[in-house]
């Protein structure tokens, strides 16, 4: 079989790992993944390997992770330090639990507005609109006298 075949070119990388050919190209310029030699009036050809880490550093970003924290994963995977991976991820999870946590005071807080304003029928002024008004005047003149 011919190797050019199995060859991965930019194009059929990317389309292959689910990005455009610029996020492939993006990639090589922040240094997450090789640019492959150019031979001689032919074309670079990618390797089943940068697939699979192209793939890793989509699946980080889904988890949330930043591109610094990706590129410090792939550094550990390539010294295999799983306990300072770990200690990268424990971080991350802890970051995600407090933005959660965050969510929810923002839900609860909407929902109680929100019932609020069912409750008014119209004949009152809206109170998420006078918390929002409220938010930002505690936010420019302090919270009061």
């Amino acid at each position: 079989m011919d190797h050019r075949e199995n060859a991965l070119t930019i194009g059929r990388l990317a389309a292959m790992v689910g990005v455009n050919v610029e996020t492939i190209r993006f990639y090589q310029r922040k240094g997450f993944l090789r640019e492959p030699l150019r031979p001689p009036g032919g074309v670079r050809h990618y390797t089943p390997a940068d697939a699979a880490r192209v793939k890793f550093i989509k699946s980080a970003q889904r988890l949330g992770f930043s591109l610094d924290e990706i590129r410090h994963l792939l550094r550990l995977d390539e010294g295999m330090q799983c306990d300072a991976a770990a200690q990268l991820a424990a971080q991350h999870l802890g970051d995600v639990r407090r933005r959660l946590q965050d969510l929810r005071r923002i839900e609860a807080t909407l929902a109680n507005l929100l019932e609020q304003c069912g409750q008014g029928g119209g004949k009152v002024t809206c109170p998420l609109i006078v918390a929002l008004y409220a938010d930002e005047m505690k936010k420019d003149y302090g919270s009061g006298p």
